[in-house]
């Protein structure tokens, strides 16, 4: 039947772009974005970026916080103790992506309907600095 107004042209679909596979393959998997975006605000301890999601396990926030240092966008730093405390902080490869976060959070707020009332609050910068201010207490 073929050949009326609704025949289409065939049309070679072009490959995806390699580097934009590569994020994907990181950022794609769940909590890594996340992560990276609770990292943005400031350097935290462990104890912190899991109170920021608090969904997440302690090993899958392992897990991913081990991918991102082995994939150059997170630094982790022990700190001398006692107490010993591991903190995780961004590199200038992970500060790099801030913007395209942000650009993310305008698409969603703009083309992603809520899905039904957030239990949770999201972290801002107000609550960066009250974990800060709990941090320096403890």
């Amino acid at each position: 039947m073929g050949q009326g107004p609704q025949a289409r042209e065939h049309v070679e679909c072009s490959a995806v772009d390699v580097g934009l596979t590569r994020v994907f393959e990181l950022f794609g998997k769940r909590w890594t974005g996340l992560i990276v975006a609770v990292l943005t605000q400031r350097a935290a301890y462990f104890a912190e970026v899991r109170r920021a999601i608090p969904k997440i396990s302690e090993r899958m926030l392992s897990d991913r916080l081990s991918e991102l240092a082995d994939a150059g966008l997170v630094v982790r730093e022990v700190d001398p103790g006692p107490p010993l405390r591991v903190s995780y902080g961004l590199t200038e490869a992970g500060k790099a992506i801030r913007p395209a976060l942000q650009e993310l959070t305008r698409w969603a707020e703009e083309y992603l309907p809520e899905t039904g009332p957030c239990v949770e609050q999201p972290c801002t910068e107000v609550d960066a600095e009250a974990l800060a201010a709990r941090a320096a207490e403890n």
